[in-house]
Order: structure tokens, then sequence, then C-alpha cells
């Protein structure tokens, strides 16, 4: 078993029960068939190191998650889930998806870097074996065949959040733009200025790009934070992931003492993000420090659902962490190959899965149900977050569905 070893894996199927199994295995209309099929191979990409090692972990404990809880098969087939390296680049992404083409693997998943999907798009296409991206979606990739996404398509957080405060926010306040130089920083940007009103006075000018900042320790936004505090807004909007959100938040409260509220893509707060800002968020009598933070996001751990305290209940107790959007997308991402490798007959192939893709029709998913429109991407709600206390946990916490896109 690829990941996860198996003595949790049969741990965990004890602890859920049968009721919990049932749960994660869909209703009884399903159209995986009962009987076993023939192995399967799916691959998965992922960076294994790098700034983007952390998401990639939760992509495949999402994919894990949901293979134990349906008896390692898809569609009725025994699945072996073949990992490869996304590395960072174009051309690491490229020998990754060349690696898993030669095992002669029914479909891929993963992918974390915009760059790297843009790059290997052609070979996917070409190749006509479907792959079901699980976070990376530019919206600079259009008119595919092939290449479906679980996640969304990087405008869409801009776009909810831009809506949200064209409605919220009053005429007399201003908000500020800053973010990393990158192309998907310009897809976010692109998407918030859209839904706010590009020449709507109270965005602030243009926006401050920040260079990339490897060191935690080092100081290297601060003066591009100055820079976009001195223009004097009474809110930012900013687009910060991993190693780099924490760097920017502990520069902005820590390191320039601001306090104002901050409103980003969920990423900003994803995964270990909080655990890093604990210090920097939290006073020691365990109230938050001035300064709210707010994200849009297609999920938040603690959405009411069966579907969701199906996942999340299984994520936490495999993993002792709560699951990100990152592991969820991943988890739809089986979810959805398994009804289309089940719709595909009892002979699947690349190009039989692919065109099951658009036959599954909603998908009962911990983020709420959810369908593919025609751009191959979801059609799903998106939610406001606050950080808050969670208990004694400091979390992500739901305050309101805010829009619906795709």
């Amino acid at each position: 078993m690829s990941q996860m070893n198996r003595r949790r894996a049969l741990q965990l199927l004890a602890a859920l029960g049968t009721t919990g199994l049932a749960a994660g295995c869909g209703s009884e209309d399903d159209d995986t068939p009962a009987s076993d099929g023939s192995p399967i191979k799916i691959g998965l990409i992922a960076p294994k190191s790098g700034a983007g090692k952390a998401i990639g972990q939760d992509i495949v404990n999402g994919f894990q998650i949901y293979l134990t809880l349906n008896g390692q098969r898809l569609g009725g087939h025994p699945v072996t889930l073949v990992t490869a390296d996304e590395g960072t680049t174009k051309q690491t992404g490229q020998a990754a998806v060349d690696e898993l083409l030669k095992q002669g693997v029914l479909a891929l998943t993963g992918v974390v870097n915009s760059d790297v999907m843009s790059g290997i798009r052609d070979t996917v296409e070409k190749a006509r074996v479907p792959l079901v991206g699980s976070n990376a979606s530019p919206t600079s990739l259009q008119s595919v065949v092939y290449i479906w996404r679980t996640s969304y398509v990087l405008d869409e957080p801009g776009r909810a959040l831009g809506t949200y405060l064209k409605q919220t926010m009053p005429a007399d306040q201003r908000i500020a733009i800053i973010a990393p130089d990158s192309p998907a920083s310009l897809d976010v940007i692109q998407g918030f200025r859209h839904a706010f009103g590009a020449d709507d006075p109270r965005i602030l000018g243009e926006p401050v790009w920040t260079t990339a900042a490897a060191d935690p320790r080092s100081n290297a936004y601060l003066d591009d934070i100055r820079q976009v505090l001195s223009r004097k807004p009474n809110a930012l909007f900013c687009f910060y992931s991993g190693p780099a959100a924490v760097q920017f938040i502990k520069q902005l409260r820590t390191g320039l003492g601001w306090r104002g509220p901050v409103y980003a893509p969920g990423f900003l707060t994803e995964g270990t993000v909080l655990n890093d800002l604990h210090s920097t968020l939290v006073k020691d009598n365990d109230n938050l420090k001035p300064g709210t933070i707010h994200t849009a996001s297609n999920y938040s751990a603690d959405l009411s659902s069966n579907a969701n305290r199906v996942f999340a209940g299984a994520y936490r107790k495999t993993f002792g962490a709560s699951p990100t959007t990152y592991a969820m997308a991943s988890y739809d991402a089986a979810q959805v190959l398994d009804k289309a490798i089940g719709l595909a007959g009892p002979n699947p192939t690349p190009q039989l899965v692919n065109l099951s893709m658009g036959k599954i029709g909603q998908v009962d998913s911990p983020r709420g149900t959810w369908q593919f429109n025609q751009p191959r991407t979801p059609q799903q709600k998106w939610y406001l977050r606050k950080v808050g206390f969670d208990g004694r946990l400091l979390s992500n916490v739901l305050i309101s569905e805010i829009a619906t896109l795709g």
C-alpha cells in the first residue's frame, strides 16, 4: 500500500465501523460493480520537496483516505496508486508524467504547481489519458478534453471575495493589494478586481508585488509591506501560501505591528500555517490578538454534512490533523474516478474513463454537492472563514456561504 501503512488503514476501518464505511462508499444506486475487476494503476503527481511538499502530502493523504474507505478499489477494480515527484518546474513535472505513462496508468491525478499543469497539458492531451487535477488550475487552461479539475479555477477565490467585499465594505474604507509576482497571483487578483470593480475608488492603486523569500527568518517582505501600508489602507487583500504565508503574516503583524483586517484565498491559513503562526496570532491567555484574518475557500473542515463527517473523521483519525482543501479535492478526485471507472464497464480504457467523466453528474462531496461544468471544473459553493478557535485549537472557522461559482 503506497504512502499509508496498512496497519493504520485497517485500524481506521475498525475505528469507523460499518456505518462509517458504508457512508464513505456512497449510496446503493452507485454504478460501481460489486464484483472484483482486473487490477488497475492510477498515477499521482505531487511535489515531494520544496515549498509545495506539504500540499503534495495532503493530496496523497486525501486520495488514500478514499481508497481506504472503499476497500482499495475504484469502480470495482483493485487499485495500485503509483506516485511520481512533480518537482518545482515544467521539466520535472513533464518527467513525472512521462514516468507514469510508461507504467500504463489508467488515469492521472494530483499536480500542485500551475506552471507544471500548463507545461504538461499537451502531453496529457496527446496521450489521451485523463488527468483529474486536484489543485493547480490556472485560468489559461482552457479547451482541454482529457484534463478535469476537482479544485477550482484560480481566479475564483478572488471573485468570491471581491463580490463579498463590494457589497459589505463601507464607502469610506479602502483596501490595498499585495501579492507575489507570479502567474497564479495575476489570476487571483484579476478575479478580485473584476468582481469588486477595477475602477472602484475603494481599491488603493495597483498591487504591490513581493519577491520570493526562502528563509522563514528573513525580513524580505518588510519593504514591500511598508510600501503598501504607506497608502493607509483599512484592509489588505493578499495571496500567499505555505512558508511564504507564515513569513508574510509574521512580518506584517510582528515586524510592522499592523492590526488591520486581512482578506485572502484560503491558501493563506491552510494546512500547517496556523500552527506556525500561533505565537504571532494568539496571546498567552489563549485570546486572539487584534487583527482579523478572513479567507475564502471552497471547503471548511467544520462543514456539517454526512459526507464531511465521514471524510474529516477518517482524516483526523489517520493523520491527527484537520483536512485541508487540498486533501478534500484529492479525495473527490478519487471519488469521481471511482464513478467514471464504474461507468466505463468491465474493461475500462483511458478513453472510456474520460468519456464517462462527463456522465457522473452530481458529486456528494465533503464541500457540499457539486458537478462538473463545461470547462471541466467544479460548479460549487464558496465559503467565508475567519481565523478563530475551534475549542482550544486555532482553526479556520466557517462564517457563511458567499458565492456559487463555476
